[in-house]
């Protein structure tokens, strides 16, 4: 099974990739939930471009993916389930879930340090939202994310089958809860007990800090509601809120392709959106 995962992970991932990114780029031009603020031409480009540039760097300069980590931990006997095997539907299950958390977990983390959110900041500068805005993310922040993906598989000891379902989970989620598509708030409501929806995430990329600030889940919606940073509803609503960062209106560096690279060393790091600027 490992041998068959390692084999066709590329494929798999690559096939959902394109398939969710045409799903949700027809959906958006047919149901819009906004007007556009920017066009999609320049953006489109450049956030394909820096995914490109993503998986360029976590294969040339990490060790493994993280199939591949969960393989070598497998081969090893590291890690809980590893340790104390459970039924298989159970460890994939679990798997799933306790990466979720993981992921939940960290980006509250790329909040709350201001170094770190100096990285993240790039996937929130962006002046639009679209379903491209999910794979907007510096390559530092890229490779930081995966060295903890590693850390956590490692200590769980997650199925390959799990990382696989996992990773592909996250990557068609993030382009779902982005896309700027309209849904039936009665379908909103119900599918947000099992999914982050578009309408509970956009509100992470509103403008206002306080709202920047919750709805931290990519997959899995629970993990907002325990643990108290979750948010309904933008208080401007979804047509009148505004998104990106406060004073950062520069379009040819918040939107081109060299630009969003150099944003994490262009702008100053003392802004008021990291969660501890609240208790000071």
């Amino acid at each position: 099974m490992s041998q068959w995962i390692t084999a066709h992970e590329p494929w798999i991932r690559i096939s959902f990739f394109v398939g969710i990114l045409i799903v949700m780029a027809l959906w958006e031009q047919l149901a819009p939930k906004r007007n556009r603020v920017a066009g999609r031409g320049g953006r489109w480009i450049s956030h394909l471009g820096i995914s490109l540039i993503n998986t360029a760097a976590v294969r040339l300069l990490l060790p493994a993916t993280a199939v591949g980590m969960a393989i070598i931990a497998e081969n090893a006997g590291w890690g809980l389930l590893n340790r104390y095997p459970a039924p298989y539907w159970l460890q994939l299950a679990a798997g799933v879930v306790v990466l979720d958390l993981a992921i939940y977990l960290q980006h509250v983390m790329f909040h709350a340090v201001p170094m770190l959110w100096r990285l993240h900041r790039v996937h929130h500068a962006d002046l639009d939202f679209d379903v491209t805005t999910g794979i907007r993310f510096h390559p530092f922040e890229i490779l930081l994310s995966m060295l903890i993906k590693y850390a956590a598989i490692v200590a769980f000891g997650t199925p390959a089958t799990a990382v696989l379902i996992f990773e592909v989970l996250l990557n068609a989620t993030s382009m779902f809860n982005h896309g700027n598509v309209r849904l039936p708030r009665a379908l909103d409501r119900w599918l947000r007990l099992l999914v982050v929806t578009p309408d509970m995430h956009r509100v992470h990329h509103s403008v206002a800090p306080h709202e920047t600030n919750s709805n931290f889940g990519f997959n899995l919606p629970w993990w907002d509601r325990l643990l108290g940073t979750y948010k309904d509803q933008p208080e401007a609503g979804h047509e009148g809120m505004t998104i990106g960062l406060e004073g950062w209106h520069d379009e040819k560096r918040l939107e081109r392709l060299p630009g969003i690279l150099m944003l994490p060393f262009r702008y100053p790091s003392g802004d008021r959106y990291p969660i501890n600027r609240r208790w000071r």
